[in-house]
């Protein structure tokens, strides 16, 4: 049976945190900067090396995302059931960076260049590998803290600006050498950076104090027809690939899946708090799958960064600085530098309110960063507009939306991170943590649709501009709207987190059957939280 953390040394700490925060830290940062230096060339490589419509460009951007944000779940599941976070990671890091490297073949251009297929090849390695690896390494976090533990918001916090640091990074690297010397140097540069993240991850597994193992060693050795289960997971992993490749060449039929196992998924989840949970733990479930709702509308928004808003950048933006012209595809790195800046004062700022009782509570931040996330687009129209339509969008106005959504991810993103592992039940924090990234599926597919909706081939006699004004315009004050009710419901959302009963010891249900104990911490003696005002 699993020891997983029961034998886990005592533990070391670097700044206040253990020493493998900071390994996934820089394990992380190196996956992002392979993720993020892609995504900020795809929608440019789909409209000019590829020659796709604005449109096409847009939803199949937003079907590839929403992809990587939906295999989290089944990698999850296959985590916390067989592999353990730590192989499911390192497998997913080995498929991504075969991906990236298939990336750099770019053939001569055109959807009748037969090389396309490759294309699309690429991108299915990436989903499938990013499936294994992004909510795992993030649940991995979470179980280097006490469940109680007044740091765990903090430090989520400060690997989120991991991963920024690798945007950031990635973006310079990977964009200039996409658009100055070429798509395939700056793809190759995001193959070398997931490389660089699984050597860190490697080295750095000792930190990790055995708590992200298998939970069953022999269940996951067990032979199926003389192979072992772990290597037949393996081997349909690969396979799955094939169905990938199909899908995202298909981008109403993610929709319709999104949807479908959205439902699904949701319903399996709510069918185990009702039959095997707790009162207390099932109003936690209900507060997870409205935390989870919320999403959606969020990254809808802040995914046109990598989609419409890069065109619209790359058309109707003065991007002359100090007398360089600066690639579209570099903007994409200004939130990363925001993230970096200013996540280090959230990480203060959320840990000392806390400790004097005063933090915002989890769904009160979440309206917050809707209401920021609204007004970001707000700011870029109402920018353009009085500059004049007709004239080229002022480059202050792009940073100025990147700031407030930076602002706005930093109340949603880490936070949110923390609250799923805080608040599920250890048996199902993979589980959890996939559903999160579901729920960011989703917003990604939304923000396909929203750049396909503004795309400039939909605009008549040259008002491709003023439609992308349009549609900002409306989805903006949307999001501002349901912000400020998110704001006035969320004592009632926080009255179902039950955080005066969380102990850091407690069992919860299901542990017994899968003999998984949790780790042994400091603090084990079940004071309550604080923080959540």
């Amino acid at each position: 049976m699993a020891t997983n953390a029961a034998l886990a040394p005592a533990e070391k700490t670097l700044l206040g945190h253990p020493r493998g925060l900071f390994i996934l830290f820089f394990a992380e940062m190196w996956e992002r900067f392979s993720y993020y230096g892609m995504r900020a060339l795809l929608i440019l490589y789909l409209t000019k090396h590829w020659l796709f419509s604005d449109g096409d460009a847009s939803l199949t951007y937003g079907a590839y995302t929403s992809l990587v944000y939906i295999t989290p779940v089944l990698g999850g599941y296959l985590a916390d059931r067989y592999l353990g976070q730590r192989k499911a990671v390192l497998f997913g890091g080995i498929v991504i960076a075969i991906g990236h490297f298939l990336m750099t073949f770019e053939g001569s251009g055109g959807q009748g260049d037969p090389t396309i297929s490759i294309f699309w090849l690429a991108l299915a390695f990436i989903i499938v590998g990013t499936g294994f690896l992004k909510g795992n390494i993030s649940v991995i976090v979470g179980k280097l803290y006490p469940r109680t533990d007044v740091r765990r918001d903090g430090a989520y916090t400060i690997f989120y600006m991991g991963i920024n640091l690798g945007s950031f990074i990635g973006v310079l690297i990977a964009g200039y050498l996409g658009e100055v010397y070429g798509w395939k140097y700056g793809f190759g540069a995001a193959g070398v950076g997931m490389l660089l993240g699984l050597v860190v991850f490697v080295l750095g597994k000792p930190l990790l104090m055995g708590r992200a193992e298998p939970p069953s060693v022999e269940a996951l050795s067990r032979r199926v027809a003389g192979v072992p289960v772990e290597y037949i997971i393996y081997a349909l992993s690969l396979a799955s690939i094939g169905l990938i490749w199909a899908l995202v060449q298909f981008q109403e039929v993610v929709g319709t899946l999104l949807l479908v196992s959205g439902l699904a998924l949701l319903g399996y989840i709510l069918y185990i708090a009702h039959m095997k949970l707790t009162r207390e733990e099932r109003h936690r479930i209900y507060a997870i799958a409205f935390l989870l709702l919320l999403q959606p509308l969020f990254w809808g928004l802040f995914e046109q960064h990598g989609a419409g808003l890069t065109l619209f950048t790359d058309r109707y933006v003065d991007r002359n600085i100090l007398g360089f012209e600066v690639p579209a595809s570099l903007f994409n790195s200004v939130n990363a530098a925001f993230i970096i800046l200013l996540a280090p004062l959230f990480a203060w700022l959320w840990t000392s309110l806390g400790r004097r009782g005063m933090e915002p509570s989890t769904p009160a931040k979440f309206g917050l960063a809707l209401v920021q996330i609204g007004f970001s687009f707000l700011v870029l129209v109402w920018g353009t507009q009085a500059a004049g339509i007709e004239n080229a969008t002022p480059v202050i106005y792009i940073f100025l939306l990147y700031l407030l959504a930076t602002t706005g991810e930093l109340c949603l993103s880490p936070v949110g991170l923390s609250a799923m592992n805080r608040l599920a039940p250890w048996h199902m924090a993979g589980l959890i943590m996939g559903a999160w990234f579901f729920a960011t599926a989703g917003g990604n597919f939304m923000a396909g649709i929203i750049s396909a909706a503004a795309g400039a081939e939909n605009a008549e006699n040259g008002g491709g501009k003023e439609l992308y004004l349009q549609v900002w315009t409306t989805v903006g004050w949307i999001a501002v709207g349901i912000g400020v009710l998110v704001l006035v419901v969320a004592p009632l959302v926080k009255k179902l987190m039950h955080l005066d009963t969380l102990r850091d010891d407690e069992r919860m249900a299901g542990e017994a059957e899968l003999a998984e104990p949790i780790a042994p911490s400091p603090n084990t003696k079940g004071e309550t939280v604080r923080g959540e005002a």
